[in-house]
Order: structure tokens, then sequence, then C-alpha cells
């Protein structure tokens, strides 16, 4: 039996390899008995799109039942944000998504969400990882059809509780009759019905049912979506694009000119419509590896903002104690005030059309009012494959100061909340960090325009792989 451990979101292992019916099995006893210990008796428990994903839900409510836990399983494939809406609207004690988000197709995983419908706070991933067994003790797993008749099963729509949940929050009817022209690319993920059962006239791509993602990570970055950026690009009718990960809980947006929006560009345009435009207030909450930027729009604003280590369930422990207005990642995962507190990268997009469509302007004019406050900026973000070993001796030497530059380009101080920052003047740094979930060094870069990026990219790959 392998050591289970959570990362930043969840357990993620290789179907097949570690990821078996045996080790889920295994995490869903020790959910069990975390919920239990804990005065609970309820959970949601749903799957995206991913390969095996109903028999790993299903052997995981069986698990639950077991214990004498009450399940809600969501039919069909769901997104994340969908099981912790459900987690709401069920007054349930806990959720399991069956997921990997958007890591490569060959993984999946297990994502736990608390009753307030977010991620669960480390202290209770840590709880519920002691929990976990070395070998299983023998369980007799009650049938589905048992679990129905002793009212330990019921099947939930998760989808549509959802989807009656955005239409009660946003003003479609101006978004669906604006100048707004959307292309989408689901990515073959789980947000692919929910976008085309709310707006009308969607372009779409990837949007039906394949767990080999046609052999791509499901991820919402520019590099991934070679497609969709093309496609609005060569279409005068199109004037925005929106893409989701394989679970639906990150985004990734195009403007006019297929050119991409970024994460820490949607953060920027989030602040300033809620805050400026709709009058709303509270503090800001961003990991780590998010722009500056945002911290001198807070500023301009009078806005409090709080940098956290990477790992969206670190946000949600401010979200679910202190009135945040925003809080969000760079790899795209985004919440805001009035939802619950989670990751939700259809329910962002939302909110951006709707400020598209209410103020008449295209994503890049809303951008040039962005840039206008702080400033122009440019964000890329390299993902090195490497063996443990030279992973291992990079973050050795960026923990042992052992890097004075990259190239001609010198260091001038450094922070360390998680990963390291190296600042090579106020408007341009270099990040360095471990894939929490992935064999993956990433390094990320911020400079003030895309070729002054890729020169600073470049120069720190050379030095670190020296």
């Amino acid at each position: 039996m392998i050591n289970i451990k959570f990362g930043t979101d969840g357990w993620r292992a290789i179907i097949a390899k570690e990821y078996t019916l045996d080790n889920v099995i295994r995490v869903a006893h020790a959910t069990a008995l975390f919920i239990k210990n804990n005065g609970g008796s309820s959970a949601v428990v749903g799957h995206d799109c991913r390969f095996a994903g109903p028999m790993f839900a299903e052997a995981t409510a069986q698990v639950l039942a077991a214990h004498g836990i009450k399940v809600y399983l969501g039919q069909g494939f769901v997104s994340t944000p969908m099981v912790s809406l459900g987690v709401v609207k069920k007054s349930a004690f806990l959720g399991v998504v069956i997921t990997a988000s958007h890591n490569p197709p060959d993984y999946n995983g297990y994502k736990l969400k608390s009753h307030y419908g977010g991620p669960s706070v480390p202290a209770d991933i840590a709880a519920v990882e002691a929990l976990i067994p070395d070998s299983m003790p023998l369980l007799s797993l009650p049938t589905l059809e048992n679990m129905l008749a002793a009212g330990l099963l019921e099947y939930v729509d998760l989808e549509q509780l959802y989807v009656d949940h955005c239409k009660a929050n946003f003003d479609l009817k101006a978004i669906n009759s604006s100048f707004v022209r959307l292309a989408y690319d689901a990515m073959y993920g789980a947000g692919q019905n929910v976008v085309r059962r709310l707006l009308s006239g969607v372009s779409e791509f990837h949007c039906t049912h394949n767990p080999g993602f046609e052999g791509q990570a499901p991820e919402p970055i520019h590099r991934n979506l070679k497609k969709l950026s093309a496609f609005i690009a060569n279409n005068s009718g199109i004037n925005c694009g929106l893409a989701n990960d394989g679970d639906a809980d990150r985004i990734g947006m195009y403007d006019e000119n297929g050119v991409f929006v970024d994460s820490h560009q949607i953060l920027l345009l989030l602040i300033h419509y809620l805050h400026k435009y709709k009058g709303m207030n509270g503090k800001v909450v961003v990991s780590f590896p998010v722009t500056d930027k945002v911290k001198k729009l807070c500023d301009l604003y009078g806005i409090e903002c709080i940098v956290t280590k990477i790992g969206f369930k670190y946000i949600a422990e401010y979200m679910i104690t202190e009135n945040v207005l925003v809080g969000g990642e760079e790899s795209g995962g985004i919440a805001v005030a009035g939802h619950i507190p989670e990751r939700d990268g259809i329910w962002v997009g939302l909110v951006l059309l709707e400020y598209m469509a209410k103020s008449g302007k295209t994503l890049r004019e809303l951008i040039g009012e962005i840039y206008n406050i702080v400033g122009p900026f440019a964000y890329d973000r390299a993902d090195l494959h490497l063996s443990n070993e030279q992973k291992d001796k990079i973050v050795e030497n960026c923990k042992n100061g052992n890097y004075k530059s990259f190239g001609d380009y010198a260091i001038e101080r450094v922070e360390d909340i998680d990963g390291y920052k190296f600042y090579l003047d106020d408007n341009t740094w270099v990040m360095v960090r471990a894939s929490g979930t992935e064999p993956v060094l990433r390094v990320y870069v911020q400079a003030p325009d895309n070729d002054s990026v890729n020169n600073v990219l470049d120069a720190a790959k050379i030095a670190l792989l020296q």
C-alpha cells in the first residue's frame, strides 16, 4: 500500500498505478471516519469526466454508506463547484469530488469539500490523511440498491441545482441580448453542458465527453488553447472567449483579437468591477505567484490585500471567516463574493460577461481601463519536466541563495512565502516553485511586455538548468 498524501488541492495519482480502487476505498474509509468523528452524517459525492469516474464515485459512496453515512450522489459528470454548491444546498457535512482537475488524462484524484461549500481547510485535510489505514479493514460494502432501500443513498441532479443558482444570480437576459458573442472551450471537461444551458449562440470547442482529453492536460492556459485563439482572431463575429479546465473550477479568457486574458488580468478586472462599479467591499486574498499589480490596485482603492501560500484551501480559510471580495490564484482558480467560497470558472466567466454586457465594452477595452490605473504588464509560465534530482537541486540552490542573477538580470531581493520570487526591478520578477501535484518545476515571470517576459524567462531557464 502506498503512502497517500494530499497536495495543494486533493490527492492525485496515475490511474491503475497508484490511483486504484483499493486506494480510493482507503481514502473513502478515512473520510467516513472523519465525518463520524466530527458529528457529521451526510456527504455529497460527484465525479467529473475522467476515466472510471462513476466507478470511483460509487465505491466512495458505498464505503461511506457502510459507515452509516447518507450519500447524495451526483447524476452524470459534474464540476467541482457543482459538488461544493450541492454540499450547501443539501446541508451535508462534506463533499467528495473524484477529479484530477487540470492534470494530464492518465491522472485521477480525490478532493474534499467542507460544509460551507469550499475546499476543506488544511487542518481537516491533515486529519483525514492521518486516518488513512495502511491496509483496509474488512468492510461489507452495500449495493446501491440496498443503500437506496435503507435511505443511505439519494441521487441528486447537481447540474440542475447549479443552473438554477446561476439563473437566480445573473442577468442572463442582458448577457444573451448584448453585443457579446462567445466562443467556449470546455477542454472536454465538466463545464460543457452548463454553458450551453445558460448562454445562447455560443461557438463550442471540445464540448463532448472524451475522458482521454485528446491526450492534452485540460488546463486553460494559452499553449493549450491555440485553436480557440485562432478561431476568435479569424472570426469577426466572435468577440470573447472562455475556457475551463477538466472540473470547471479554473478559467482562461480571450479578448476580441484572440489574445489570452490571464488570471492576473481577470483578478484585476473583478476587483475593478465589483468595487468601483458595483460598490462592493471586502478584502482581496491571492496566492503568492499573483502579480503585485493586484496589491497596487487594492492600495489605490483602500482595500486590504492578503497573500497566501499556493493552494485555494488557504484562500478559502479567509473566505469562510472574513468578508472577502475576491480570492484567487495565478492558475486560474478564482472566487468572488456573493457565491460559495470556491473556485468557479463558469461563475467568474459569467461575472465578466455581465460586466461586458452592461458596460458595452470589450475585454480589451476593460483591460485598458485597468492598465491606465496600474500600468501595463505581461506574464508567462514555463513548466520544466525534470528528474527529482534536478528539481531538488534547483530548489536547494534557491533556498541557499545561490542565484545572484539570471544572465544579465541582477536579483535585487527575494521573497519565499511559497517558492522563491526573485525581484529584478519594481516591475519584473521570476518565481521558482516545485508543483504540488505533478513532477514539474514551475518558472513564472512578470515583466513590462511580452518580449521582456520571453527574454527573462530564457535567461532564468539557462541559469536554473546549468
